[in-house]
């Protein structure tokens, strides 16, 4: 059974790797969402660029891995998080609500992940054309996630519009409930 891993928005490639003499490329660290381990700061390594005016930056993303097994189509799909890539610029006078802020984006990125499980059980793909129907399935998944992403910054101003704030924590907990039967396991 061959198993391809996906970080989205990355171009899909079904090609199986030539037998290598060197050692594997180490996997980045990931933290995959889960209900009982939100977000803290000390997940968040990186550092950011002297020009970057924002407070905290988190990197997610949705693992996808799907592969075919006597040509029954199978997938995976984590919402993860990527501290060398999420930082805070100053952990100890960060606030709170910025945290929330933070960890909202990760939710966000685990609803389409849930999302995108969903649409995964009533779609069929044919294993020998898997590629082109499989990338233009996540496309559409992607640029939603992405927008919404956007659009949370935007209404919220980054968390400081504390009603807005409280708003989306409200609409994107409702959405999670909704889809619990497509949460990870």
């Amino acid at each position: 059974m061959a198993f391809c891993s996906f970080l989205l928005p990355l171009l899909l490639s079904f090609q199986t790797p030539a037998p290598s003499q060197t050692s594997p490329k180490p996997q980045p660290e990931m933290i995959t969402w889960s209900a009982n381990r939100p977000l803290v700061w000390a997940d968040f390594k990186s550092r950011p660029m002297p020009s970057e005016h924002l407070e905290a930056l988190t990197a997610g993303n949705i693992d996808v891995q799907v592969g075919c097994t006597d040509f029954v189509f199978r997938s995976t799909v984590k919402a993860v998080f990527l501290p060398q890539e999420s930082w805070v610029r100053d952990a100890k006078r960060a606030s709170p609500a910025l945290l929330r802020h933070e960890q909202l984006h990760f939710d966000i990125t685990e609803l389409h992940a849930r999302m995108l499980r969903q649409k995964l059980t009533t779609v069929k793909f044919d294993c020998q054309k898997l590629n082109p129907a499989f990338n233009n399935f996540t496309k559409l998944a992607f640029t939603a996630w992405q927008r919404e992403e956007g659009r949370y910054d935007q209404e919220t101003n980054h968390g400081l519009n504390e009603a807005k704030q409280k708003f989306w924590e409200s609409q994107v907990q409702q959405r999670m409930a909704l889809l619990e039967s497509f949460a990870s396991k």
